[in-house]
């Protein structure tokens, strides 16, 4: 339960969890402080004076004693602790005003409840599983071997008729039952050719049987840690109650080390060609894995040895990386990767240093471009069992895009660039602690008011700041439609530096790095030729469908990146289509739900190679039609503004305001 904050003199209202800063408050309320330090508290600018209610008192040195007796506070620092009123005193309005417009704020993100009803129908019966067995021991009346035992066992207690070992199971078998007074549990993996036993463990330990998932970015690298033994026992309703996020016990994440060989999957591929750069870039990446689930382990508290499943999806170079296979061809006509589906592969074969029974399953592949990640967003958004006409988009690097529903798919890649990790700007970072996250901007005096990552002093702009700074200038006719800056505005924000025209969005002796950290029309230019290519790819698909963006039911954003992305700036820059905001939906890491989902269900195996199978690709390249359309979106938010209706209100009212 949040409390409720009144903003004086503008007279907002909204309501703060009680874990939310003041600042943040504003932020929402559309209501604008000097905040010019990111939320670190160091600059003083967004002190505000609390006349009702309590809130927390944090230390804060850059406010007199006085003025923290008489209820003054920093906005950045405090948390309300009741319903309060706040002032927002003139030298915090000095170079502010209360923003003409509402804003729609950041789109919400599906919650883990919400996400798992996008998929139906499927039960609880994990690829991997455990079953406990108390064998009779040998005896010269009883003297078949030992392997035979099991197998009696496994058909008189379960029902299991057809199954086959694994040797090394086969080699450690004998002495382990003897040892373990002929009590153990065994590890039972689901084949193609049915039920294989993979592991023999004294005593019983069905109880410890965990999977972990990982998903290889291009830029991060996450995992998960699942416990399928409490899913299988308790039950996982997926698509009515909680879902399979209870089940997930640890979540950790790395930036992919690969990066420092190439930011995007072409130079990677090229280094990999480069005598021992195929090793490197897979030895890196496998050790950044590798201390994902050490992390993981330790965080859960469960022993390495009793992990017995491991799914891993990532776009078709990193997935071919990971493997060591030479992704050469992945990049030369005709485009082509060395396999669409993968057999698993045991972990220790591939570095992952888990048990030697572990089998890693790869999720299928479609082509080049489109890959295994995109495959499992595909399955754990549910579009395969739906209707409804959905675009699904993942907003990265490389952005992936699918048109269709349960009975068609076509997809498309579009390679955007990194400007949306914050890569090609010039104080461009990945989102980070002290990245500059949202940005207003004042219609009247054009001076900012700005959010960091971790409210720590700024170092940089990430890529969601970066959509929220374009669309803030274009509002506030700070740049005109083609990403320029005008030159007589009476601000000192708006100079020309070594660059060119640039805005200073934070002065010098504010900040963390000690110098202005300004936005380029050059960055602007970047940003542009990023959200116009994926714009671009999105139209190129609707129109071999014959449908237009205000056909689709749905627009699903994923990645990472869709967590943070402002809606309606995302629509102003072009970026989003104009259609109504009821019809998008942001999951989060798709790629991430989709392997978790399948390692809780076998069935959902299935589907992943029905999914793979079923999507038509088109390659951009050999569409003249993309080049026109990429031209097209090269304006904010497009050339054609009869395609922006509402964005072009906004924009046209702020020009005449």
């Amino acid at each position: 339960m949040g409390y409720k904050v009144r903003f004086e003199p503008a007279g907002r209202e909204m309501e703060l969890a009680p874990d939310e800063t003041i600042l943040q408050g504003a932020m929402s309320a559309g209501v604008h402080i000097n905040a010019s330090c990111g939320g670190s508290g160091t600059c003083g600018k967004c002190k505000v004076k609390i006349i009702k209610g309590e809130t927390t008192v944090p230390p804060m040195p850059m406010l007199q004693a006085w003025e923290v007796k008489e209820g003054y506070r920093l906005a950045c620092m405090t948390k309300p602790l009741t319903d309060i009123v706040v002032e927002i005193p003139v030298e915090s309005q000095i170079d502010s005003s209360v923003l003409r417009r509402e804003r729609a704020g950041f789109a919400k993100v599906l919650s883990p409840q919400d996400i798992h009803q996008l998929v139906g129908g499927w039960t609880i019966d994990p690829t991997v599983f455990k079953r406990y067995l108390e064998l009779p021991p040998a005896t010269k009346e009883d003297n078949m071997s030992d392997l035979a035992r099991i197998y009696r066992a496994l058909k008189q207690e379960y029902g299991f008729d057809r199954v086959s070992t694994d040797f090394r199971a086969i080699k450690k078998m004998s002495k382990l039952l003897r040892d373990a007074d002929w009590k153990v549990t065994v590890t039972m993996v689901l084949t193609r050719r049915g039920h294989k036993l993979v592991n023999i463990e004294p005593g019983d330990t069905v109880e410890k049987n965990y999977s972990i998932v990982v998903d290889i970015g291009t830029t991060t690298v996450f995992g998960q840690l699942l416990n399928l033994h409490e899913c299988q026992v308790f039950g996982c309703p997926g698509f009515d109650v909680d879902g399979a996020e209870r089940y997930t016990l640890a979540v950790a994440s790395d930036y992919n080390p690969q990066i420092s060989y190439g930011e995007d999957v072409i130079s990677r591929i090229v280094y990999a060609l480069k005598p021992g750069g195929l090793e490197r870039l897979q030895e890196v990446v496998v050790r950044s894995i590798n201390k994902i689930i050490t992390e993981l382990l330790k965080m859960a508290n469960v022993e390495r040895k009793y992990v017995s499943h491991m799914v891993i999806a990532g776009n078709t170079t990193m997935t071919q990386l990971f493997l060591g296979m030479n992704p050469r061809y992945i990049r030369e006509d005709p485009y082509v990767p060395t396999a669409n589906f993968l057999p698993p592969v045991r972990a220790i074969h591939a570095g992952i240093e888990l048990g030697d029974h572990v089998h890693i399953y790869m999720f299928p592949m479609v082509a080049s471009y489109l890959g295994g990640d995109i495959v499992s967003g595909v399955l754990g958004s549910g579009i395969f069992q739906r209707d409804d006409l959905t675009l699904y988009m993942d907003i990265g690097t490389n952005g992936e895009i699918v048109l269709g529903n349960k009975d068609w798919m076509m997809s498309a890649s579009c390679s955007a660039g990194p400007a949306f990790e914050g890569g090609g700007i010039k104080f461009g970072m990945r989102a980070t602690r002290g990245a500059i996250e949202q940005v207003r901007i004042s219609p009247d005096t054009y001076e900012p008011m700005i959010m960091t990552i971790g409210r720590a002093r700024a170092k940089g702009i990430c890529g969601s700041g970066l959509i929220y700074m374009v669309a803030e200038l274009l509002e506030t006719g700070i740049i005109d439609q083609s990403g320029k800056f005008m030159h007589t505005l009476s601000t000192n924000r708006v100079r020309k530096g070594e660059d060119g025209y640039e805005y200073v969005l934070s002065w010098a002796g504010e900040n963390a790095i000690g110098q202005d950290i300004t936005l380029t029309e050059i960055d602007i230019d970047n940003l542009i030729r990023a959200k116009g290519a994926i714009y671009a790819g999105c139209k190129v698909l609707l129109n071999q469908a014959d449908m237009t963006f205000n056909d689709l039911d749905r627009l699903i954003v994923a990645g990472g990146f869709g967590h943070y992305i402002d809606l309606e700036a995302a629509k102003i820059i072009g970026l989003l289509p104009d259609i109504p905001e009821e019809k998008f939906m942001f999951v989060g890491n798709g790629s991430l739900l989709g392997a978790r989902l399948l390692s809780f269900s076998k069935d959902l195996l299935k589907e992943a190679e029905r999914i793979a199978n079923m999507m038509t690709n088109i390659e951009l390249s050999n569409f003249p039609s993309f080049m026109d359309e990429y031209v097209a979106a090269m304006f904010l938010p497009h050339t054609d503004e009869t395609a922006f209706p509402n964005i072009m209100k906004i924009i046209k009212a702020e020009k005449a305001a």
